[in-house]
Formats: structure tokens, C-alpha cells, sequence
């Protein structure tokens, strides 16, 4: 995470401190928006949505599990997944409600 952040911050200095500037940064700003747009990209986003949902699903499974009914009513209410897995109804504080 470290190197990453480095990464960036060293990517966001060079453009902001390029001689061209605003034409250098629409230039890069291009390049990332059409390699976003290729297949593989899209392709490789979309594996990475689904591998992220399956694993969020599992631990959200695992939790449920574990603590099953001793999870406070409160928390229950208000996170969809164990509010479906209740079976209950109705609307939250925010102001939205089961499907």
C-alpha cells in the first residue's frame, strides 16, 4: 500500500509539475480513459467486482454465523443483508426499506 501511494503521489507531482502542464495532464487524462475502455480492462473489472462480491458474501456468511442471533436488533435493522436474512420489513432511520 505504502509503494502504491508513493507511486501515485510521485505520478501526481510529475504532472502537475510538467512544463506542459494542463495539455501534458489532458494528454495522460486520455491515454487512461481509453485503456479503461478496452476489453480486457472492462474484462478484468468485471472479475474483479465479482471476485470482491463473492468474498464480501462469504465473510458476511461467516459473521452471521458466528454470531448469529446475538447481533443487537439496532445493527440488524439497518444492514441489508442480515435485515433480509431476518425477514424484516421495515424501514429503517434512513429512510429506506426492504426492497
Amino acid at each position: 500500500m505504502r509503494k502504491f501511494t508513493f507511486l501515485a503521489g510521485l505520478a501526481l507531482g510529475y504532472v502537475l509539475g510538467t512544463r506542459a502542464g494542463r495539455e501534458r495532464y489532458e494528454q495522460l487524462r486520455r491515454t487512461a480513459k481509453d485503456l479503461s475502455q478496452t476489453s480486457a480492462v472492462q474484462s478484468a473489472t468485471r472479475g474483479a467486482k465479482q471476485a470482491a462480491g463473492t468474498a464480501a458474501s462469504k465473510a458476511a456468511d461467516a459473521v452471521v454465523g458466528r454470531v448469529g442471533d446475538r447481533l443487537p436488533d439496532s445493527l440488524t435493522e439497518r444492514v441489508p443483508y442480515l435485515r433480509d436474512r431476518a425477514g424484516v420489513g421495515a424501514a429503517d432511520d434512513w429512510g429506506s426499506s426492504t426492497r
